[in-house]
């Protein structure tokens, strides 16, 4: 990441019929960088986008694009791939992403060459005279990507990316969305895919309820945020696991029990402190993951506080 600044958004707020929707969301995306924005169903999140794009404008705050304020950024310079898809569907491949380019003001030959490229590499080559109706909901997906990407552009929104994707087309989106940040793309990504959002971005920051719960590298989210747990498989009772120090809550199915810890335990220390009897066929221990986060986020199992706020 260059630290450069592409997108910057600035205490933004939005109300429909005097019900806040956002309120004082702010963050920037960098040149190059991932940046997840995360958040159940009705948190914001598009509302958040679409001001960005412009779709709607908001009642406070500002979105900037380099130097540009909303309303004057330049469309060329932004690629989007919204949640509702949309295509003509009687429109051939081709036609379609060369139209794409066209409303973004690329070269048309430059626009072809790069569709090919991408029709290949999306395992679509062959079908650029295909129509849009013709293709599978993945298919469909997949051309929709690259018309987002077809101008290059230095900013590229992807809402919800892997909606209706294989696990090999996945893998392929994953690779091509490095790629285009390791050359310098500025990416914004919402998805409710949590593996995905942990394997792909380098920051992230999440909405619950119209505001921001959380913010910071995946690192510092872990750190702060994701707890340790331990889980154990023997023939143990609840009241004796509850003899264990540190331990926040357990969760147990048969032999099975999961042990959640608090934030500041000592590992090695805390393995010394446990009473004689317990059973232990395999252990193991590791931190929260993300996905597990945003559960207990969404389900009001935790709060604001103790979260860092980058």
């Amino acid at each position: 990441m260059s630290g450069e600044i592409v997108l910057s958004v600035n205490q933004l707020g939005k109300s429909f019929k005097e019900k806040k929707i956002i309120e004082n969301i702010s963050f920037d995306v960098n040149k190059g960088e991932i940046m997840a924005i995360l958040g159940p169903n009705g948190a914001g999140k598009s509302t958040t986008i679409r001001n960005i794009m412009g779709i709607m404008y908001p009642d406070e705050g500002s979105v900037t694009f380099h130097h540009y304020k909303a309303g004057t950024i330049p469309r060329h310079k932004i690629g989007y791939l919204p949640e509702e898809r949309g295509l003509y569907k009687s429109v051939s491949i081709m036609d379609i992403l060369l139209y794409f380019a066209e409303l973004k003001d690329y070269p048309v030959a430059k626009a072809k060459q790069r569709a090919l490229a991408y029709l290949a590499k999306f395992g679509l080559e062959g079908k650029e005279k295909t129509s849009i109706e013709e293709l599978s909901k993945g298919m469909g997906q997949k051309v929709q990507f690259i018309a987002a990407i077809i101008h290059e552009p230095e900013l590229l929104i992807l809402d919800e990316p892997f909606s209706g994707l294989d696990p090999v087309s996945q893998e392929v989106f994953k690779q091509e969305i490095k790629d285009l940040a390791n050359k310098g793309t500025a990416i914004l990504l919402s998805s409710h895919q949590m593996n995905l959002v942990e394997e792909l971005c380098d920051r992230l920051y999440m909405i619950h309820q119209g505001s921001k719960v959380l913010s910071g590298t995946l690192a510092e989210v872990k750190k702060d945020y994701a707890n340790f747990k331990c889980s154990i498989h023997g023939d143990n009772e609840t009241a004796l696991l509850e003899k264990i120090p540190d331990v926040q809550r357990i969760e147990q199915n048969g032999k099975q029990s999961i042990l959640y810890l608090s934030v500041e335990v000592d590992i090695p220390q805390w393995l010394k402190q446990w009473p004689d009897g317990i059973q232990v066929e395999e252990l193991s221990i590791d931190r929260t993951t993300l996905h597990e986060i945003f559960i207990e986020i969404a389900t009001g199992k935790r709060t604001k506080e103790g979260v860092r706020h980058a």
